[in-house]
């Protein structure tokens, strides 16, 4: 399963800013259930856990402990080493998928904000994780992270 693009995403990619810009200071969710067809779709579920910068509190539209990513490198963007992307889990259940969103992070059915989903496994998928299992207020981290953007 490929990663999916909200129309908002791809309209700004097609302008003079790159992934990294476009998605500082953002943050992930974590889902369970079936990723949605589109990210332009709304989430179905409410998320098991909030990805930040060492599971500090975020809140839109500011920088606070968004995530970020490196200077990209042949076509793909890799989270920075500089920061630790974690978060202690809100409710128990097993991921399924995830959804990066862009510093304002607009939830629900939204065709105009950046953000992208991806499919959640132990391997073979978009975010590969140990365990698939999140328990409620235990705290999972992303060790690494890279979007590859196609050539064309």
């Amino acid at each position: 399963m490929a990663l999916r693009l909200s129309t908002g995403l791809r309209n700004k990619l097609l302008g003079t800013q790159g992934l990294k810009t476009i998605m500082q200071n953002g943050v992930i969710r974590i889902y369970p259930g079936v990723q949605p067809a589109s990210a332009d779709d709304a989430e179905g579920a409410t998320h098991l856990i909030e990805v930040t910068v060492s599971s500090g509190a975020f809140t839109p539209g500011t920088a606070t402990n968004g995530l970020n990513f490196a200077d990209p490198a042949a076509g793909a963007c890799a989270k920075t080493t500089a920061e630790v992307w974690s978060g202690a889990a809100a409710a128990t259940g097993t991921a399924g998928w995830f959804r990066f969103y862009a510093n304002d992070r607009t939830t629900g059915a939204d065709a105009s904000h950046a953000r992208f989903d991806g499919s959640v496994s132990t391997s073979g998928a978009q975010l590969n994780m140990s365990s698939t299992a999140i328990t409620a207020g235990a705290t999972t981290t992303i060790d690494s992270f890279t979007v590859t953007m196609p050539a064309s």
